[in-house]
């Protein structure tokens, strides 16, 4: 009898432990599944940032491109820099109507500032670039005396300066304004950036 009594005694505790065994089983599973969905959103999270400051770099990259085409305006039109473009993205001065000093406030339309030719790189930029000179009186000339620039003299290395017992007063070489570049780059995930370039 004795013998029967521990045969059932042993199978009643093994079919106990049995079903202690699937619930601590079917509790890890869930307990796993919850942490590789966690780590699953931390990935994508990771990616999409990661993405993000790609698109950031880009845009600024391809304000460069804004630069240079502001640069070769000004370059092949520094016959009528006194006097305002606005089609062209040039303004004369710095007044408070065209200054961009807070560059995403600024109406960036076309009219008001120039576009830069199709993405050479595909990348999905939309370059725009402005031009101000840093003088304080629109459509003035820059050697007017009512004109106030921030403004720089020509390098004259080399000329003859006089002076001495001679008494010739020294050559002084015209005022040369400087110019400043804003860009504005808009680009895919809503991804805009602004930079400044001040040139001479």
């Amino acid at each position: 009898m004795s013998g029967i009594r521990h045969v059932r005694r042993t199978r009643a505790t093994r079919a106990a432990q049995q079903g202690v065994v699937l619930w601590v089983a079917l509790i890890v599973l869930v307990v796993m599944t919850l942490a590789g969905v966690a780590l699953l959103r931390k990935m994508g999270a990771g990616v999409s940032i990661a993405g993000n400051v790609a698109f950031k770099e880009s845009a600024t990259a391809a304000a460069d491109r804004g630069v240079e085409e502001a640069r070769a305006w000004f370059i092949d039109h520094s016959d009528i820099l006194a006097s305002d473009h606005p089609a062209d993205g040039y303004y004369s001065s710095w007044g408070a109507s065209t200054d961009p000093t807070d560059p995403a406030t600024f109406r960036w339309e076309a009219g008001r500032s120039a576009e830069v030719s199709a993405d050479a790189g595909a990348t999905g930029n939309t370059v725009r670039y402005i031009i101000h000179r840093l003088c304080e009186t629109p459509n003035m000339p820059v050697n007017h005396p009512s004109q106030r620039c921030s403004d720089t003299t020509e390098n004259n290395t080399g000329a003859s300066k006089g002076g001495g017992s001679y008494g010739s007063t020294p050559f002084t070489p015209p005022a040369r304004p400087f110019f400043r570049v804003t860009t504005r780059v808009a680009g895919p995930r809503n991804t805009v950036s602004f930079t400044q370039v001040v040139m001479n």
